[in-house]
């Protein structure tokens, strides 16, 4: 669906960058919460089993057993400004996004409150609408509640969902959880952020693109989970390299990647020849270098497994049927990551 209002209005031009390519960058992000606190006060019967600590992709605390199996909250926000012109579909793709970080981590989304910001002076309130209608829909796919939300007005549009989600706290997906000899398993391709700084460039749309982030990562969660995983994390605004680098980190692993194995959308190669690369996938790049070996691989399959994600797949340590292995954990090396 289109927006129905009679001039179109492109979202992108309003955001000065698109999706989660308009992440704060992972270094400068680490440096501050380099001095905050990684063990909080107790909480008495609800521990945190994931906090800050390994920057996993939500927090998780344990409810306390009561005449039933222990479960485990799951707890997340993601939100971002337009990465697609048509305000349903950014919607879809932003609540796809927020719901991901529940499946990541190997939970069920059950509840969610939109985050809205909007420029209200500038840009109609049926676009608004449209948008928040996407979120719904996907949440209803999802299985997931919306009840309510926050909105705020702002200059640039945001959009996105705080969500919480349950779990069973022994079978969750971490990314401190590798080991050496485990298979990599990526369930979505590369290149959606190079095909959506295109889209913001040009006003093209990639059906393919727009197909890929608006697809629940529960089937993937599912799979993983039923072929005993308990490592993960989604790839999303950091790039591949940039999530891998973070699950090697704090799995005390190497990850070795197969650059040949790697799946890419359509497009997405001629895009990052014609030089459609955003900034965050250059900051992505230009952060992991030093925990990289390159290998023999050239700047454009470089960039492209920094390429900043906006609802990217999920990342197993193992192998989950269905879906492309594309590297395995090895023993700690040199560095963090290797592309081979």
């Amino acid at each position: 669906m289109t927006a129905t209002h009679e001039t179109p209005v492109r979202l992108t031009q309003f955001a000065h960058g698109g999706g989660c390519a308009c992440k704060i960058p992972p270094g400068e992000l680490e440096d501050v919460l380099g001095g905050l606190p990684m063990v909080l006060p107790d909480a008495g019967d609800t521990p945190l089993l994931v906090g800050l600590a390994t920057g996993d992709d939500a927090a998780v605390v344990t409810l306390p057993a009561r005449g039933g199996a222990a479960q485990a909250v799951v707890s997340t926000a993601d939100f971002f400004t337009p990465v697609v012109d048509d305000p349903y579909d950014w919607g879809r793709i932003a609540a796809a996004n927020a719901l991901s970080d529940v499946y990541a981590m190997g939970g069920r989304p059950v509840l969610a409150v939109n985050l809205l910001a909007w420029p209200r002076d500038v840009l109609p309130f049926e676009l608004a609408r449209e948008v928040l209608r996407g979120g719904l829909e996907v949440a209803a796919e999802a299985g997931c509640h919306v009840g309510g939300g926050h909105s705020v007005d702002d200059p640039e549009p945001k959009y996105g969902m705080a969500v919480t989600g349950l779990a069973d706290p022994a079978r969750l997906l971490r990314n401190d959880a590798g080991r050496a000899g485990l298979p990599l398993t990526l369930t979505k391709p590369l290149g959606l952020g190079v095909l959506n700084n295109r889209h913001k460039a040009t006003g093209e749309r990639f059906e393919q693109a727009v197909a890929t982030m608006v697809a629940l990562n529960r089937d993937a969660c599912a799979a993983a989970l039923a072929a005993g995983a308990s490592c993960g994390t989604d790839v999303t605004g950091f790039g591949l390299l940039g999530h891998l680098h973070k699950l090697a980190r704090a799995s005390d692993v190497t990850a070795v990647v197969d650059t040949a194995a790697v799946p890419y959308l359509d497009g997405a190669r001629e895009a990052v020849r014609d030089g459609y690369v955003s900034g965050g996938t250059r900051r992505n790049l230009a952060w992991v270098e030093p925990f990289t070996d390159f290998g023999d691989a050239d700047t454009d399959t470089r960039l492209l497994l920094a390429d900043a994600q906006t609802s990217g797949g999920l990342l197993i340590a193992g192998e989950v049927p269905g879906f492309p292995v594309v590297g395995e954990l090895v023993p700690r090396g040199a560095h963090s990551v290797v592309l081979r």
